[in-house]
Protein backbone atom coordinates (compact mmCIF):
# COMPACT_ATOMS: atom_id res chain seq x y z
CA UNK A 1 0.00 0.00 0.00
CA UNK A 2 1.27 3.50 -0.84
CA UNK A 3 2.15 5.68 2.14
CA UNK A 4 1.79 8.85 0.08
CA UNK A 5 -1.98 9.10 -0.09
CA UNK A 6 -3.88 11.20 -2.61
CA UNK A 7 -6.52 13.04 -0.54
CA UNK A 8 -10.01 13.60 -1.87
CA UNK A 9 -9.72 17.33 -1.15
CA UNK A 10 -7.25 19.84 0.26
CA UNK A 11 -8.41 23.40 0.92
CA UNK A 12 -6.21 26.05 -0.68
CA UNK A 13 -5.00 27.96 2.38
CA UNK A 14 -1.74 29.83 2.83
CA UNK A 15 0.15 32.67 4.43
CA UNK A 16 -2.37 35.30 3.32
CA UNK A 17 -5.18 33.60 5.23
CA UNK A 18 -2.92 33.18 8.27
CA UNK A 19 -2.02 36.88 8.23
CA UNK A 20 -5.66 37.92 7.81
CA UNK A 21 -6.75 35.76 10.73
CA UNK A 22 -3.86 37.06 12.85
CA UNK A 23 -4.76 40.66 12.07
CA UNK A 24 -8.34 40.00 13.13
CA UNK A 25 -7.16 38.51 16.42
CA UNK A 26 -4.74 41.35 17.09
CA UNK A 27 -7.44 43.93 16.32
CA UNK A 28 -9.30 42.84 19.42
CA UNK A 29 -12.51 42.37 17.41
CA UNK A 30 -12.93 38.64 17.00
CA UNK A 31 -16.74 38.25 17.11
CA UNK A 32 -19.12 39.35 14.36
CA UNK A 33 -17.95 42.81 13.30
CA UNK A 34 -16.55 44.89 10.45
CA UNK A 35 -14.83 42.02 8.65
CA UNK A 36 -18.08 40.05 8.58
CA UNK A 37 -19.82 43.06 7.05
CA UNK A 38 -17.06 43.37 4.44
CA UNK A 39 -17.24 39.65 3.62
CA UNK A 40 -21.01 39.87 3.24
CA UNK A 41 -20.71 42.73 0.75
CA UNK A 42 -17.94 41.04 -1.24
CA UNK A 43 -19.67 37.67 -1.38
CA UNK A 44 -23.04 39.14 -2.38
CA UNK A 45 -21.36 41.10 -5.16
CA UNK A 46 -19.60 37.97 -6.37
CA UNK A 47 -22.82 35.96 -6.74
CA UNK A 48 -24.87 38.88 -8.09
CA UNK A 49 -27.10 39.41 -5.05
CA UNK A 50 -28.06 42.63 -3.27
CA UNK A 51 -27.55 41.34 0.27
CA UNK A 52 -25.40 38.78 2.07
CA UNK A 53 -26.10 37.54 5.60
CA UNK A 54 -23.18 35.62 7.11
CA UNK A 55 -24.02 32.81 9.51
CA UNK A 56 -22.34 29.91 11.28
CA UNK A 57 -22.98 27.22 8.63
CA UNK A 58 -25.04 26.43 5.56
CA UNK A 59 -27.29 24.36 7.81
CA UNK A 60 -28.16 27.42 9.87
CA UNK A 61 -28.56 29.40 6.64
CA UNK A 62 -31.15 26.87 5.46
CA UNK A 63 -32.89 26.94 8.84
CA UNK A 64 -33.15 30.74 8.91
CA UNK A 65 -34.38 30.84 5.31
CA UNK A 66 -37.25 28.49 6.14
CA UNK A 67 -38.03 30.48 9.31
CA UNK A 68 -38.18 33.64 7.19
CA UNK A 69 -40.68 31.94 4.88
CA UNK A 70 -42.93 31.24 7.87
CA UNK A 71 -42.93 27.48 7.42
CA UNK A 72 -44.09 25.25 10.26
CA UNK A 73 -46.03 22.18 11.30
CA UNK A 74 -48.44 20.91 8.67
CA UNK A 75 -46.39 22.36 5.80
CA UNK A 76 -44.53 20.30 3.22
CA UNK A 77 -41.30 21.26 1.48
CA UNK A 78 -40.29 19.44 -1.69
CA UNK A 79 -36.56 18.65 -1.53
CA UNK A 80 -34.15 16.07 -2.93
CA UNK A 81 -33.23 13.07 -0.84
CA UNK A 82 -29.97 13.09 -2.82
CA UNK A 83 -28.13 15.64 -0.71
CA UNK A 84 -26.23 15.91 2.52
CA UNK A 85 -28.73 15.20 5.28
CA UNK A 86 -28.69 18.83 6.48
CA UNK A 87 -30.97 19.75 3.56
CA UNK A 88 -33.77 17.55 4.86
CA UNK A 89 -33.00 18.25 8.51
CA UNK A 90 -33.48 22.00 8.07
CA UNK A 91 -37.07 21.35 7.00
CA UNK A 92 -37.61 19.33 10.17
CA UNK A 93 -36.12 22.11 12.30
CA UNK A 94 -39.12 24.35 11.53
CA UNK A 95 -41.59 21.51 12.11
CA UNK A 96 -42.40 21.01 8.44
CA UNK A 97 -42.09 17.75 6.50
CA UNK A 98 -39.59 17.16 3.68
CA UNK A 99 -41.19 15.50 0.67
CA UNK A 100 -38.47 13.79 -1.31
CA UNK A 101 -38.48 14.27 -5.08
CA UNK A 102 -36.32 12.35 -7.52
CA UNK A 103 -33.48 13.95 -9.49
CA UNK A 104 -32.13 14.03 -13.00
CA UNK A 105 -29.70 11.14 -13.46
CA UNK A 106 -27.11 13.24 -15.30
CA UNK A 107 -26.96 16.23 -12.95
CA UNK A 108 -28.20 14.88 -9.62
CA UNK A 109 -30.59 17.84 -9.37
CA UNK A 110 -34.33 18.39 -9.02
CA UNK A 111 -36.28 19.27 -12.15
CA UNK A 112 -39.66 20.93 -12.55
CA UNK A 113 -41.10 17.54 -13.54
CA UNK A 114 -39.74 15.66 -10.50
CA UNK A 115 -41.03 18.40 -8.18
CA UNK A 116 -44.46 18.36 -9.84
CA UNK A 117 -44.66 14.59 -9.36
CA UNK A 118 -44.71 14.92 -5.54
CA UNK A 119 -46.34 18.33 -5.11
CA UNK A 120 -49.51 18.33 -2.96
CA UNK A 121 -51.97 20.93 -1.63
CA UNK A 122 -49.81 21.08 1.52
CA UNK A 123 -46.64 22.03 -0.37
CA UNK A 124 -45.44 25.44 0.80
CA UNK A 125 -41.94 25.67 -0.69
CA UNK A 126 -39.38 23.97 -2.91
CA UNK A 127 -35.78 23.47 -1.78
CA UNK A 128 -33.44 22.81 -4.71
CA UNK A 129 -29.79 21.80 -4.40
CA UNK A 130 -26.98 22.61 -6.85
CA UNK A 131 -25.45 19.20 -6.26
CA UNK A 132 -21.68 19.00 -6.09
CA UNK A 133 -21.43 22.34 -7.85
CA UNK A 134 -23.48 21.20 -10.86
CA UNK A 135 -26.05 23.98 -11.34
CA UNK A 136 -29.72 23.10 -11.29
CA UNK A 137 -31.91 24.39 -14.11
CA UNK A 138 -33.13 27.31 -12.02
CA UNK A 139 -34.85 29.19 -14.87
CA UNK A 140 -37.16 26.20 -15.34
CA UNK A 141 -37.59 25.68 -11.60
CA UNK A 142 -38.28 29.36 -10.95
CA UNK A 143 -40.85 29.50 -13.74
CA UNK A 144 -42.60 26.39 -12.43
CA UNK A 145 -42.57 27.65 -8.83
CA UNK A 146 -44.03 30.97 -10.00
CA UNK A 147 -46.85 29.08 -11.71
CA UNK A 148 -47.46 27.10 -8.52
CA UNK A 149 -47.12 30.21 -6.31
CA UNK A 150 -44.36 28.52 -4.29
CA UNK A 151 -41.11 30.08 -3.04
CA UNK A 152 -37.89 28.46 -4.27
CA UNK A 153 -34.95 28.25 -1.86
CA UNK A 154 -31.60 27.32 -3.43
CA UNK A 155 -29.16 25.19 -1.45
CA UNK A 156 -25.99 26.40 -3.17
CA UNK A 157 -23.66 24.97 -0.51
CA UNK A 158 -21.27 23.58 -3.14
CA UNK A 159 -21.89 25.99 -6.01
CA UNK A 160 -19.98 29.23 -5.50
CA UNK A 161 -18.60 30.15 -8.91
CA UNK A 162 -20.90 27.85 -10.89
CA UNK A 163 -23.04 29.56 -13.51
CA UNK A 164 -26.47 29.29 -15.10
CA UNK A 165 -26.99 30.95 -18.45
CA UNK A 166 -23.71 32.82 -18.02
CA UNK A 167 -24.73 34.31 -14.65
CA UNK A 168 -23.53 33.19 -11.21
CA UNK A 169 -25.55 30.66 -9.29
CA UNK A 170 -27.41 32.80 -6.76
CA UNK A 171 -28.10 35.65 -9.19
CA UNK A 172 -31.79 36.50 -8.92
CA UNK A 173 -32.44 33.88 -6.23
CA UNK A 174 -35.25 34.52 -3.77
CA UNK A 175 -33.06 32.97 -1.08
CA UNK A 176 -29.79 31.12 -1.68
CA UNK A 177 -27.67 29.45 1.01
CA UNK A 178 -23.94 28.77 0.94
CA UNK A 179 -21.35 26.72 2.81
CA UNK A 180 -17.75 27.55 3.72
CA UNK A 181 -16.86 24.09 5.03
CA UNK A 182 -13.33 22.93 4.10
CA UNK A 183 -14.72 20.62 1.38
CA UNK A 184 -16.01 23.70 -0.47
CA UNK A 185 -13.98 25.96 -2.76
CA UNK A 186 -14.20 29.00 -0.46
CA UNK A 187 -13.66 27.99 3.15
CA UNK A 188 -13.67 29.77 6.49
CA UNK A 189 -13.28 26.52 8.45
CA UNK A 190 -16.99 26.49 9.19
CA UNK A 191 -19.50 29.13 8.21
CA UNK A 192 -22.30 29.95 5.81
CA UNK A 193 -24.15 32.72 4.03
CA UNK A 194 -27.64 33.61 2.85
CA UNK A 195 -28.03 35.83 -0.19
CA UNK A 196 -31.17 37.63 -1.29
CA UNK A 197 -32.25 40.72 -3.21
CA UNK A 198 -34.95 41.58 -0.65
CA UNK A 199 -33.84 44.26 1.83
CA UNK A 200 -36.62 43.54 4.33
CA UNK A 201 -35.81 39.84 4.44
CA UNK A 202 -32.10 40.62 4.80
CA UNK A 203 -32.80 42.87 7.80
CA UNK A 204 -34.93 40.21 9.45
CA UNK A 205 -32.41 37.45 8.78
CA UNK A 206 -29.71 39.57 10.41
CA UNK A 207 -31.92 39.94 13.49
CA UNK A 208 -32.73 36.24 13.57
CA UNK A 209 -29.06 35.19 13.51
CA UNK A 210 -28.38 37.42 16.54
CA UNK A 211 -31.06 36.42 19.06
CA UNK A 212 -33.73 38.60 17.43
CA UNK A 213 -32.07 41.84 18.62
CA UNK A 214 -33.15 45.11 17.03
CA UNK A 215 -29.49 46.11 16.55
CA UNK A 216 -26.32 44.10 16.13
CA UNK A 217 -23.58 43.94 18.76
CA UNK A 218 -21.31 45.77 16.31
CA UNK A 219 -23.83 48.62 15.98
CA UNK A 220 -24.18 48.88 19.75
CA UNK A 221 -20.42 48.99 20.33
CA UNK A 222 -20.00 51.60 17.59
CA UNK A 223 -22.56 53.90 19.18
CA UNK A 224 -21.38 56.77 21.35
CA UNK A 225 -24.64 56.77 23.28
CA UNK A 226 -26.16 54.26 25.69
CA UNK A 227 -28.22 51.74 23.74
CA UNK A 228 -30.89 49.58 25.34
CA UNK A 229 -31.51 46.78 22.89
CA UNK A 230 -34.79 44.93 22.56
CA UNK A 231 -35.58 41.47 21.25
CA UNK A 232 -38.27 41.59 18.60
CA UNK A 233 -38.81 37.84 18.20
CA UNK A 234 -37.30 34.53 19.23
CA UNK A 235 -33.98 34.33 17.41
CA UNK A 236 -30.85 32.22 17.29
CA UNK A 237 -27.12 32.47 17.88
CA UNK A 238 -25.98 31.78 14.31
CA UNK A 239 -23.25 34.39 13.93
CA UNK A 240 -19.97 34.22 12.02
CA UNK A 241 -16.77 35.56 13.59
CA UNK A 242 -14.51 38.26 12.19
CA UNK A 243 -11.66 35.74 12.21
CA UNK A 244 -13.60 33.51 9.81
CA UNK A 245 -14.64 36.45 7.65
CA UNK A 246 -11.03 37.64 7.38
CA UNK A 247 -10.09 34.25 5.95
CA UNK A 248 -13.15 34.30 3.69
CA UNK A 249 -12.16 37.61 2.12
CA UNK A 250 -8.78 36.18 1.12
CA UNK A 251 -10.42 33.01 -0.17
CA UNK A 252 -12.78 34.98 -2.41
CA UNK A 253 -9.71 36.46 -4.08
CA UNK A 254 -8.57 32.94 -4.96
CA UNK A 255 -11.91 31.80 -6.37
CA UNK A 256 -11.32 32.42 -10.08
CA UNK A 257 -8.01 30.55 -9.96
CA UNK A 258 -9.64 27.69 -8.04
CA UNK A 259 -12.41 27.29 -10.60
CA UNK A 260 -10.05 27.47 -13.58
CA UNK A 261 -7.77 24.80 -12.09
CA UNK A 262 -10.61 22.49 -11.08
CA UNK A 263 -12.15 22.73 -14.54
CA UNK A 264 -8.75 22.00 -16.07
CA UNK A 265 -8.36 18.91 -13.88
CA UNK A 266 -11.93 17.78 -14.62
CA UNK A 267 -11.26 18.02 -18.36
CA UNK A 268 -8.09 15.97 -17.89
CA UNK A 269 -10.07 13.32 -15.96
CA UNK A 270 -12.54 13.22 -18.86
CA UNK A 271 -9.72 12.59 -21.32
CA UNK A 272 -8.05 9.94 -19.16
CA UNK A 273 -11.28 8.05 -18.43
CA UNK A 274 -13.00 8.30 -21.81
CA UNK A 275 -12.06 4.80 -22.97
CA UNK A 276 -13.24 2.97 -19.84
CA UNK A 277 -16.61 1.56 -20.93
CA UNK A 278 -19.52 1.81 -18.53
CA UNK A 279 -18.16 4.79 -16.58
CA UNK A 280 -19.91 8.14 -17.02
CA UNK A 281 -18.26 11.24 -15.54
CA UNK A 282 -20.24 14.21 -14.31
CA UNK A 283 -20.32 16.98 -16.92
CA UNK A 284 -21.58 20.52 -17.40
CA UNK A 285 -25.32 20.64 -18.09
CA UNK A 286 -26.59 22.44 -21.18
CA UNK A 287 -27.86 25.35 -19.07
CA UNK A 288 -24.66 26.17 -17.16
CA UNK A 289 -21.15 25.41 -15.97
CA UNK A 290 -19.99 23.65 -12.83
CA UNK A 291 -17.21 24.74 -10.50
CA UNK A 292 -16.46 21.00 -10.09
CA UNK A 293 -16.63 21.13 -6.32
CA UNK A 294 -16.89 17.35 -6.74
CA UNK A 295 -15.90 15.17 -9.66
CA UNK A 296 -18.00 12.04 -9.55
CA UNK A 297 -18.38 9.11 -11.92
CA UNK A 298 -21.50 6.97 -12.36
CA UNK A 299 -21.02 3.27 -13.04
CA UNK A 300 -23.26 1.44 -15.47
CA UNK A 301 -25.34 -1.25 -13.82
CA UNK A 302 -23.28 -3.88 -15.70
CA UNK A 303 -19.93 -2.35 -14.76
CA UNK A 304 -17.33 -5.11 -14.07
CA UNK A 305 -16.52 -3.78 -10.61
CA UNK A 306 -18.89 -2.70 -7.86
CA UNK A 307 -18.69 0.82 -6.43
CA UNK A 308 -17.60 -0.39 -3.00
CA UNK A 309 -14.98 -2.67 -4.55
CA UNK A 310 -13.60 0.32 -6.45
CA UNK A 311 -13.46 2.39 -3.27
CA UNK A 312 -11.59 -0.40 -1.50
CA UNK A 313 -9.14 -0.79 -4.40
CA UNK A 314 -8.49 2.93 -4.52
CA UNK A 315 -7.91 2.99 -0.76
CA UNK A 316 -5.44 0.11 -1.12
CA UNK A 317 -3.62 2.12 -3.80
CA UNK A 318 -3.43 5.15 -1.50
CA UNK A 319 -6.28 7.10 -3.08
CA UNK A 320 -8.92 8.68 -0.83
CA UNK A 321 -12.09 8.55 -2.93
CA UNK A 322 -15.60 8.79 -1.47
CA UNK A 323 -18.96 7.19 -2.10
CA UNK A 324 -21.32 9.26 -4.23
CA UNK A 325 -23.79 11.71 -2.77
CA UNK A 326 -25.83 10.28 0.09
CA UNK A 327 -29.59 9.77 0.01
CA UNK A 328 -31.32 10.97 3.16
CA UNK A 329 -34.28 8.61 2.80
CA UNK A 330 -31.94 5.60 3.15
CA UNK A 331 -30.52 6.79 6.46
CA UNK A 332 -31.88 5.61 9.86
CA UNK A 333 -32.96 9.17 10.69
CA UNK A 334 -35.57 8.98 7.90
CA UNK A 335 -36.48 5.30 8.12
CA UNK A 336 -40.17 4.85 7.31
CA UNK A 337 -40.50 8.41 6.02
CA UNK A 338 -43.25 8.48 3.35
CA UNK A 339 -41.86 8.90 -0.14
CA UNK A 340 -42.50 8.31 -3.79
CA UNK A 341 -40.22 5.99 -5.80
CA UNK A 342 -36.75 7.55 -6.21
CA UNK A 343 -35.03 5.41 -8.84
CA UNK A 344 -32.47 7.97 -10.07
CA UNK A 345 -31.62 9.00 -6.50
CA UNK A 346 -31.01 5.41 -5.45
CA UNK A 347 -29.02 4.66 -8.59
CA UNK A 348 -26.68 7.62 -8.08
CA UNK A 349 -26.12 7.01 -4.39
CA UNK A 350 -25.46 3.29 -5.02
CA UNK A 351 -23.36 3.42 -8.20
CA UNK A 352 -21.30 6.61 -8.03
CA UNK A 353 -18.04 7.61 -6.42
CA UNK A 354 -16.25 10.92 -5.95
CA UNK A 355 -12.65 11.09 -7.16
CA UNK A 356 -9.96 13.36 -5.66
CA UNK A 357 -9.92 16.90 -7.00
CA UNK A 358 -8.19 19.91 -5.45
CA UNK A 359 -6.37 23.02 -6.61
CA UNK A 360 -2.84 21.77 -5.95
CA UNK A 361 -3.42 18.31 -7.41
CA UNK A 362 -0.56 17.23 -9.69
CA UNK A 363 -0.82 15.30 -12.92
CA UNK A 364 1.13 12.48 -11.25
CA UNK A 365 -1.50 12.27 -8.49
CA UNK A 366 -4.30 12.28 -11.03
CA UNK A 367 -2.53 9.56 -13.04
CA UNK A 368 -2.37 7.41 -9.88
CA UNK A 369 -6.12 7.74 -9.39
CA UNK A 370 -6.84 6.68 -12.96
CA UNK A 371 -4.28 3.85 -12.88
CA UNK A 372 -5.89 2.43 -9.73
CA UNK A 373 -9.31 2.55 -11.40
CA UNK A 374 -7.99 0.81 -14.51
CA UNK A 375 -6.25 -1.89 -12.47
CA UNK A 376 -9.43 -2.79 -10.61
CA UNK A 377 -11.45 -2.89 -13.84
CA UNK A 378 -8.76 -5.12 -15.40
CA UNK A 379 -9.00 -7.54 -12.49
Amino acid sequence: MSTDRVPVMIPWLGEEEARAASEAVLSGWVAQGPRVAAFERAFAERVGAEHGIAVSSCTTALHLSLVALGLGPGDEVVAPSLSFIATANAVRYVGAEPVFADVDLATGNLTAATVDAVRTPRTRAVLAVHQGGVPADVPALRAACADWDLPLVEDAACAVGSTVGGKPVGHGALLATWSFHPRKLVTTGEGGMITTDDAAWAARLRRLREHGMNASAADRHASNKPFLESYLEVGFNYRMTDIQAAVGLVQLGRLDAMIARRRELAARYDALLHDIPGLTPVRDPAHGQSNFQSYWVLLDEGFPAGRDDLLAALAEAGVSARRGIMAAHLEPAYAGHPRAPLPATERITRDSLILPLFHTMTEAQQDRVVAALREQVRR
